[in-house]
Order: C-alpha cells, then structure tokens, then sequence
C-alpha cells in the first residue's frame, strides 16, 4: 500500500501509567495487517522510547502534560492534538477513558470510539450531557459487561448498538514465557518453597478489600495444609490498618505483605491459589495473567471478575469472609490432576475469550467499526 492510500488511526491514551501502556498495546495490536497505521498519543508522561516500543503501533507521540495543565477546560492539550490530527489523515479516533475522549471530541471532527475501564464514568450530569451532544460521532466500548451495562444505565437514550463491550486481553505467549517457574518464583519473594501460598495483587485499598481476604484466610487456616501463607502483593493506605488486622487475627506471621513488586505477573505461579477479593472489579486483567500461569482462581462474584472466572474458577459473595474460607479449603484439595484439568480450562478460557485473536475478531464485527471502517 503506497503513502497516498494509507489509512490512520489515532488512539489517544491519558497515561502510561500502571495497565494502560499494555491498553495501548491491546488496541494497536487490534490493526496488525489490516492496513491502517496506528498513531498512539499519550496525554501525559515523558517521553520514553521503551514505552514506544512496548505500544504495537506505527507511531508513538508524547504530548507531556502534567495532570495540573490538563484541569478545567484543557486548552492546551485540545490545541496540540488538532495540530496532530490535522498532520494525517486519520479515520477515526480510539480514546481511553472520559478526559482523552473528551479532548479528541473537541480537538477533532473524528469518530470516536470511547472505552471506558472503570464504572461510574457517566453519572455526572455534565458528563452525560457532553455524551449526548457528541452522540453521533461517538460510540462507547466498556471492557466487561458490567461496566457496558452501567454506561447503559447512564445513557439510556442512546441505542445498546453504541455501548457495547470488548474485553481486555493478554498476549499470551509472551505473558507466560515471562513467568518465572513456581520454585524460582518463591525464592525471589522470600516465600515458602514448600508451603500453601494464597496470593493476592492490588493496592491496600478499600476497593480491593483485602481485609476480607485476611479475614476468611484466617477462617480458612485450620482446614489448609501445614505452613500456609497468604502474600499480598501492593501498596497502600491501608497497609497498616492490615497488618493491625492480621496480628489480631494471630495469623500476622502467616500473612505476607511483600510490597510493590515490579512487573508483578512474572511471579504469578509462585502461588497455589490467587485470590481476588476486590468491591466490583471493572475487569480484573490481574485474573488473566494469574490463569496464564495456570493457578486456580477465587474471586468475588460481581462486576467484571465474575464474567471472567465464572466456571473456571470458584466465586464468592462480596465481603463474604465465610464463603471465601469454603473457597480457599476447596481450591487447597484439588490433587495434580484436578490442577491440570483446571489450568487446561482456564488456559482454553483464555483462548476463546480474552486473547488477542479472540478480540480482535470481535473488535472489527463490532457495528460502529463496521461502520467506520466502510465509510474509509
């Protein structure tokens, strides 16, 4: 495909920051040999050739706002990226929550798809108001159905057609060749080499509601095998507030709080069981990376979690530390074979649902896709 017949794509990212770098990733990988170039924008961060490199596009552009300049209005950021749009002649714009999607409608006359990673995007009324001024140029993509169905609840004059749902997913080779063995994993965290590891990844935050974890791990412990531990992987407010928790639960020696630990996915079959107790998770990519690695999983039922484990794994109710217990004892008497049969499920799930391929055969039937890629 010569220059002159090229076609382009914005996707226009907040940050960097934490999931996003490999949100960009999952986005641009959606074009891969279709013909489109992906220019991918990113509102704030410094630049960094290691980031670009990690994005799957054709080009990276840095814009290096701090979060102070981007308040109010943001007349900046709306300059610069009309300036950028109006350089190449894109097709259409993907935008990566409310202030991107925002600024892209303002800055440019492009479609743009919205996706959404967290709930209560639209509640504001100023919010559904811009929503619905931009009706027609924009659509919406939340990554589970729980967080599409709260956008619909938001916006429900707008067809369900333009609210749908595309999945968060993983490369799944390169995520599982970057797991460390099981043995070498727990070394490196200082955790039992031989023991019953629980594990458990996110910030010490009311929203990932750890303290229920203690709580029914604490409840789980006489039924557990010998030297059983829970490992926490995060930081947080609550760190403190956790540990008080757990020391007068008397199990403080059993819980491990192992801090921010780099590239955390790498460690993931250290544990037996990975347990995700938090307060609606809008999707859970923690969930995905922990099944890579072929470790059952337990988690609560509700927002996008449960959409995710769902017959592969065990769910529990909401801040159910009784239920999560039964969980825990349940999960620690599967033997070797029941385990296989259970990574193999897990691994199928991955395949079907949340991989790259998967996705991307849904992305490109989605109706505002169609759509925009028949108008280009």
């Amino acid at each position: 495909m010569n220059r002159s017949t090229e076609r382009h794509v914005l996707q226009f990212c907040h940050g960097y920051d934490g999931p996003f770098l490999d949100c960009a990733r999952q986005y641009a990988s959606l074009f891969a040999g279709t013909g489109y170039r992906v220019t991918t924008v990113f509102l704030t961060g410094v630049a960094d050739p290691e980031v670009a490199a990690n994005c799957a596009s054709d080009e990276v552009l840095f814009m290096e706002f701090s979060s102070k300049a981007i308040r109010g209005l943001k007349l900046g950021a709306i300059r610069e990226l009309r300036k950028i749009a109006a350089s190449r002649s894109f097709s259409f714009c993907i935008a990566h929550r409310f202030k991107p999607i925002y600024i892209a409608l303002l800055a440019t006359g492009l479609p743009v798809i919205g996706v959404h990673h967290a709930f209560g995007d639209y509640e504001r009324g100023s919010r559904k108001l811009f929503a619905n001024l931009f009706r027609k140029r924009l659509s919406l993509l939340g990554v589970s159905d729980a967080v599409r169905d709260d956008m619909r609840q938001c916006l429900p004059k707008w067809p369900t057609g333009r609210i749908r749902t595309l999945y968060n997913r993983i490369d799944i080779d390169a995520v599982q060749a970057g797991q460390l063995p099981g043995t070498q994993a727990r070394e490196a965290l200082g955790l039992s080499v031989n023991g019953f590891i629980v594990g458990n990844v996110g910030r010490l935050h009311p929203d990932k509601d750890q303290a229920t974890l203690i709580q029914g791990f604490a409840k789980a412990l006489p039924g557990l095998p010998a030297d059983s531990q829970l490992a926490i992987m995060g930081t947080g407010r609550l760190e403190q507030d956790l540990k008080e928790l757990a020391n007068e639960l008397g199990i403080g020696a059993q819980v491990n709080f192992l801090g921010q630990v780099p590239d955390a996915r790498r460690f993931f079959r250290a544990f037996d069981v990975f347990a995700l107790s938090s307060d609606h998770e809008p999707f859970g990519m923690v969930l995905l990376e922990a099944m890579a690695a072929g470790v059952p999983l337990l988690a609560t039922a509700c927002g996008g979690a449960k959409e995710v484990v769902e017959g592969v794994g065990v769910l529990f109710p909401l801040g159910d530390a009784e239920h999560l217990a039964q969980g825990l004892q349940h999960l620690s008497r599967l033997d070797d074979e029941q385990r296989k049969v259970c990574a193999e499920q897990m691994l199928t799930r991955l395949h079907e649902r949340f991989s790259d391929q998967a996705v991307r055969n849904v992305f490109w039937h989605l109706p505002q896709v169609t759509d925009l890629t028949a108008e280009s």
